[in-house]
């Protein structure tokens, strides 16, 4: 069960995906947060530049290589709005990060994609224990998660420019 301060860090996550969206890109945000509890990074999903690997979780994870001890890494947690993919579970597992919470699941989303009938993604939706199996992960948290959903539900649902009524 998440802690209040889980909860607060999962809070913030699920604001930077509304960014995200905002920006016209798909709904995620993720932090970085110290063994003490200090927020060290923070980033939102950029995936929109065309890039496909600009996933938040995956720049946390090179920014916590290149800026922290393994020890200081092995301490930290990532918070995020929706559980990390294969690439990024990967990419935490090889940085040697510490825990991981995620307001949603890889599972959810892909019921929530079926149901919008949105194409299945070129790669696979696991589960992050399915990729890194020695990982402590936490997740979904009820009520974040319904959140998350409509976040997903507005970015594939946001009119075209065909069905836009100019009037």
């Amino acid at each position: 069960m998440a802690s209040e301060v889980d909860l607060r860090h999962l809070r913030r996550c699920v604001a930077l995906a509304t960014e995200a969206l905002e920006s016209g890109d798909e709904p995620f945000g993720s932090i970085l947060v110290s063994g003490d509890g200090r927020v060290l990074a923070e980033d939102r999903n950029r995936v929109a530049s065309g890039d496909r690997t600009r996933h938040p979780e995956f720049e946390l994870a090179r920014w916590a290589a290149a800026n922290l001890t393994p020890d200081e890494r092995r301490a930290a947690t990532v918070f995020t709005s929706g559980e990390h993919c294969p690439m990024c579970a990967a990419a935490h597992g090889w940085a040697g990060l510490g825990r991981i919470v995620y307001a949603s699941s890889s599972e959810q989303l892909a019921g929530w994609l079926a149901e919008m009938g949105v194409p299945e993604p070129p790669v696979r939706t696991l589960p992050i224990r399915d990729i890194a199996p020695g990982l402590v992960v936490e997740g979904p948290v009820p009520g974040l998660a319904e959140q998350v959903r409509d976040l997903h539900r507005r970015f594939y649902t946001k009119p075209s420019p065909e069905n836009v009524d100019l009037g």
